[in-house]
């Protein structure tokens, strides 16, 4: 069992309502020490909302959270976070080093820190040009360097991979699995599901500001399925339910579904093989994290529910 000490961020029936609208709904979610966790939902599900609440820069409507074991926008416990919600906000007319270089000074951080945040987000090379003349890429990874600034217990990042390139949503991947295995705790939103598939440790998906699910990645992809062709195809199905249980087979159009781990396919074969059955084809499928939330998400239409932003 997790205890007190081991989470990062806990929230219980977090709500907030503007009118009779409610942008995120009794949500309570935990965020463990030393976890990448996800937060995945349809554009105005709420999830900027319900992370503008953990940092105190909205007041819930109802319900509690805790951050770092205080409450959002304590003192204390801001300054052990840190944080990129919606478009970083910069000086235009000064150059990235330049803004980190005010950011360190107001937090009493050296120019070292700066130099550092820089290096990890690969910006060095362009760290002299003017903010302005930044892309929409450049302008998220000096987004993601300044909330490094002084090495924070945790980061909670609104879709830290918005305007990378391919190159650069891998490079912003290794940084986060980097992070994380230094010991610290990253809280993430993101839409890009591979990303998030291949990055985080456990996820939690918000549809029309209710939380629908949270669990580990491989908990929310569902178990292995087999999937077999084989003729001629009565007697094949017949095998297959003697072998592993009438309840776990189905038949498709694409061949007989057998939803059981991959050390039931030997046994399988060897059935069908001994019963004078042809067998074309076995493999094994894994539903990806991307079906998974369109499963959990389809047929809700969030979009615009949230009165403050549309993520």
């Amino acid at each position: 069992m997790t205890t007190t000490t081991e989470l990062r961020v806990a929230t219980d029936g977090l709500t907030k309502r503007y009118g009779g609208r409610a942008a995120v709904d009794g949500v309570s979610l935990t965020v463990r020490a030393g976890e990448v966790y996800g937060f995945l939902g349809p554009n105005g599900a709420g999830k900027t909302t319900t992370l503008r609440m953990l940092v105190g820069l909205v007041r819930p409507t109802a319900g509690t959270a805790t951050v770092l074991g205080r409450d959002p926008g304590d003192p204390s416990a801001c300054a052990r976070i840190g944080v990129l919600i919606e478009g970083p906000g910069f000086y235009p007319y000064l150059s990235g080093r330049d803004n980190l270089r005010v950011l360190c000074r107001y937090r009493g951080l050296s120019d070292a820190a700066a130099e550092s945040a820089l290096e990890r987000v690969g910006l060095r090379a362009r760290a002299h040009d003017r903010f302005r003349g930044y892309s929409l890429g450049m302008k998220q990874r000096l987004g993601v360097a300044a909330a490094m600034l002084g090495d924070p217990d945790l980061l909670i990042l609104d879709e830290p991979t918005n305007g990378l390139d391919p190159a650069g949503v891998a490079e912003m991947r290794s940084l986060i699995t980097d992070l994380a295995a230094d010991g610290h705790t990253v809280l993430l939103s993101s839409h890009m599901l591979d990303e998030v598939q291949d990055t985080c440790d456990r996820v939690g998906v918000i549809v029309a500001g209710s939380l629908v699910a949270e669990s580990t990645v491989s908990e929310l992809r569902g178990g292995t399925t087999i999937v077999v062709r084989a003729t001629p195809y009565p007697r094949a199905l017949a095998v297959a339910r003697d072998v592993a249980g009438a309840n776990r087979v189905a038949a498709t159009d694409t061949g007989i579904r057998v939803d059981a781990d991959a050390g039931v396919a030997p046994r399988l074969v060897r059935a069908l093989v001994g019963a004078g059955i042809e067998v074309f084809d076995v493999h094994s499928s894994e539903r990806s994290l991307e079906e998974a939330f369109f499963d959990m998400t389809r047929g809700s239409d969030s979009t615009g529910d949230d009165p403050e932003v549309s993520r």
